[in-house]
């Protein structure tokens, strides 16, 4: 159930401290809508852009670093948790209504420029139209590094519960299952990337394929908005792996696959965690998750659907980078035949406004001629 705003102030900055060695930390902000408001369905695709522009806006060169994809993002956020319903072709947030919204760091870097950023906080989240107040910011998971992770208790079996729609990248498709040796490459990279204690990929995704059990599972899949790039299949729901006895055979193994365990949280499972997908928590539930609004789930079945069209019909031609161009013209075609104007089309995929006009011009062509 969503919580009712009771006007209580911003969170003190002074009781959002921590270390100056911390490396990893999650936090909670409170959500509070000015007013009634709609939101476009690919909505995360502004909460990621209002917090990059918070971070050029004060360090143009972190900025910098985040923008380049070299690198694991050192960040995720959520998308809005509370009580969302579909209106028309957009999703109705409710006035005085608390909505949760989460965003995780992953590197002394990051962290720093939080520490910073929290002591002045902007009052409004404005997500286009949409104005949030931020009410107030809380402390979601612990501040804590990641040599404190790797020494802390050693677990035999580790539960997690994967919050929002999840999915690994495998052969150019999207593979909506939680496969051991997947999410712990996933937990891994990251490790790997900000650790400092880089660990050998490949020996140990084979000791996890060997020695990790799945004990148990619940779990469902669905279609997703996330990113620029059209619909993702995804799964939610809980998954209790286990070590089996002669896991026991590599310590150092054993070790960091608790260590990976208690990571999740921080940093996501599975990929476009920076976009609200692979939100994970510690701890068995078989809690119903939040449905997504109706009109997410329509416009994600759209986009797959029109994807699949234009992906035959280019390889069919030829054509080079066929899977991207289909991707991007099934967003736009979307977008635009759930009512958007192209220009709001052009501004939430980062693409020039002709490009856009060219490629639904094109997509259509397409699809009348399939």
């Amino acid at each position: 159930m969503p919580r009712r705003s009771q006007n209580k102030p911003n969170t003190p900055a002074s009781q959002l401290t921590w270390s100056p060695e911390t490396e990893l930390i999650g936090l909670e902000f409170e959500l509070v809508p000015i007013k009634d408001c709609d939101l476009f369905p690919q909505y995360t695709i502004g909460l990621h852009a209002w917090f990059l522009e918070q971070v050029r806006s004060t360090n143009p060169e972190l900025s910098a670093y985040l923008h380049d994809g070299e690198s694991e993002k050192p960040f995720t956020i959520s998308a809005l948790n509370g009580e969302m319903i579909s209106s028309g072709r957009q999703i109705q947030l409710s006035a005085n209504t608390s909505y949760r919204w989460y965003i995780t760091a992953l590197s002394s870097r990051v962290l720093q420029w939080i520490a910073q950023w929290v002591k002045n906080l902007p009052e409004v989240l404005d997500l286009k139209d949409a104005p949030l107040q931020i009410r107030s910011v809380s402390i979601a998971h612990a501040p804590t590094t990641y040599t404190q992770l790797l020494e802390s208790e050693t677990n035999e079996a580790i539960a997690l519960r994967f919050l929002s729609p999840t999915s690994f990248r495998r052969k150019g498709h999207h593979f909506p299952l939680p496969v051991p040796a997947n999410v712990f490459h996933s937990y891994l990279r990251r490790w790997n990337d900000f650790s400092g204690m880089s660990v050998d990929q490949d020996a140990f995704l084979a000791w996890v394929d060997n020695y990790i059990l799945i004990t148990r599972c619940q779990l469902t899949t669905t279609k997703v908005l996330a990113g620029k790039k059209g619909a993702v299949t995804g799964f939610t729901g809980a998954i209790e792996l286990s070590l089996t006895k002669d896991a026991a055979k590599q310590p150092e193994f054993k070790k960091l696959f608790s260590a990976l365990g208690k990571l999740a949280p921080y940093c996501g499972t599975g990929h476009k965690t920076t976009f609200g997908l692979g939100q994970t928590r510690l701890g068995w539930s078989s809690q119903v998750v939040q449905d997504l609004p109706d009109v997410q789930t329509v416009l994600a079945k759209r986009i797959e659907d029109l994807t699949e069209i234009f992906k035959g019909q280019r390889k069919r031609t030829g054509g080079g980078r066929a899977d991207e161009i289909a991707s991007k013209w099934a967003t736009i075609l979307a977008r635009r035949e759930m009512g958007d104007s192209l220009q709001v089309v052009s501004q939430d995929l980062e693409m020039p406004y002709e490009t856009v006009k060219t490629y639904v011009k094109l997509a259509r062509r397409a699809l009348k001629g399939d």
